[in-house]
């Protein structure tokens, strides 16, 4: 395998590197995976069993322009560049055999002068991003403060408004895009998603004639579940599409005396005295600093004695940094950030007046939902480009396929916290001992 500085030591520093060593470059080094582009040149071992092929000089000028996983991404979902020995509803495999090898460790000064001789400096001047990229978080000002109602509204929008008919494919009958609950390891998505929604009911210990606030509500999964209970439930969603899909399946199902479903930030729910209140993979969208004032509401709107859940996306650690990476924050949730549990837990009790009672980790149970999402991407490929269109198809089979290695890895993990409001006297108000079937 030649590497740029094999490639140096032979050549001199006046060498004119191949395309593929310069594409091995910004990948950190050599790699075991096969790596070709369309000077024809090649690096990384022949029997490889996946190969990454740099296609067009606008994929260069990707990878060059923004080096690490921003420029990958660029390049793949414009279709630069491709993954070979995969399909693209679920690029997993390769892009394990390309994290063993990824360190995206900047070049010198040295080796990126060379690169230039090699290249060409008109490489080196940034082009437009593929159309599915938002804005840098610098640039978003204009649609107001960071976690402002009409920025939130606008970082929804751009992830949950790309298509009902899109996420059908993916997600499947269920329509529930959070970390489902398998009961065992080869039960359905669709089986693990309804025990997701029975753990939070039993955890909420709701029964019939209770009353439920779900904020953050996607397309209405935990309030159509509760209402089939017998629970009263609101739901609020700042996704139109989501709230249309949502209210459409309340009244198919029959719940309209039950569910409802509101296109509303939640900060715009009036009503209080709930038995319960979920979050359900909202709190990944709030924003730390915001986060006594999202648990205040949460507290605010339940009665004494009430419970509130958090499901949520969290780091494995508390002294990290909150903000999502480029790609992430360009591409699938602008805005979004994440914290410890730890961090969640205090924030909760800071806010007083609540009392955690418990918290659970289930991150090897979002990497097998992403799998099955990825699953059902391939299966229905061809109707969700005809839907959305190539790029952004690749986009979401590599984004889950990534989320997947996360998870798998203890970068990320999901957890909920279980909490009830205390009433003046202070005195304890749940069982105890867990009270919910595992």
């Amino acid at each position: 395998m030649t590497t740029l500085r094999d490639a140096r030591a032979t050549h001199g520093t006046d060498h004119h590197l191949p395309l593929a060593n310069v594409f091995e470059t910004f990948l950190g080094g050599e790699s075991r995976v096969r790596l070709t582009a369309y000077d024809g040149s090649a690096t990384g071992p022949e029997d490889a069993p996946f190969r990454v092929n740099l296609k067009t000089p606008r994929g260069t000028t990707y990878l060059v322009t923004a080096p690490g996983d921003l420029g990958l991404a660029r390049a793949y979902i414009a279709g630069d560049l491709e993954l070979i020995g995969v399909p693209p509803g679920d690029p997993y495999p390769a892009l394990v055999a390309l994290a063993e090898d990824l360190s995206f460790s900047k070049p010198s000064p040295l080796q990126m002068a060379q690169i230039a001789r090699s290249i060409g400096l008109e490489h080196f001047k940034p082009i437009a991003p593929p159309p599915q990229e938002t804005l840098p978080r610098w640039r978003r000002f204009a649609e107001g403060l960071r976690h402002s109602k009409t920025r939130d509204a606008e970082a929804i929008h751009h992830h949950y408004d790309v298509s009902n008919t899109f996420y059908e494919w993916v997600l499947g009958p269920s329509m529930t895009y959070t970390c489902a609950v398998y009961p065992d390891a080869d039960a359905t998505l669709e089986t693990a998603q309804e025990n997701k929604y029975r753990l939070i009911f039993d955890k909420l210990r709701l029964k019939p004639g209770d009353r439920l606030l779900d904020i953050g509500c996607g397309w209405g999964g935990m309030v159509r579940y509760a209402a089939k209970h017998g629970v009263k439930a609101i739901g609020a969603t700042l996704s139109a599409e989501q709230a249309s899909w949502a209210q459409e399946a309340i009244k198919r199902e029959g719940l309209e005396d039950l569910a409802e479903v509101r296109h509303s930030d939640y900060r715009d729910v009036h009503e209080s005295g709930f038995d319960a209140v979920s979050s359900i993979g909202l709190t990944e969208h709030i924003g730390v600093h915001n986060y006594p004032s999202y648990f205040s509401f949460m507290r605010d709107k339940l009665r004494d004695g009430g419970l509130l859940l958090n499901h949520c996306i969290t780091r494995p650690d508390n002294i990290g940094p909150n903000k999502a990476g480029a790609f992430i924050d360009r591409y699938v949730f602008p805005d979004g950030e994440l914290t410890g549990s730890g961090t969640i837990i205090g924030k909760i009790q800071d806010v007083g007046g609540l009392e955690v009672v418990h918290e659970e980790n289930f991150r090897e149970h979002y990497a097998m939902t992403l799998r099955d999402w990825n699953a059902n991407l391939v299966e229905h490929w061809d109707e969700a480009v005809a839907e959305v269109g190539e790029g952004t198809a690749r986009l979401w089979g590599l984004y889950m396929a990534g989320c997947r290695i996360g998870f798998e890895r203890d970068v990320i993990q999901l957890h909920h916290v279980l909490a009830t409001k205390l009433g003046p006297d202070k005195k304890p108000n749940t069982p105890l001992r867990p009270w919910w079937q595992p």
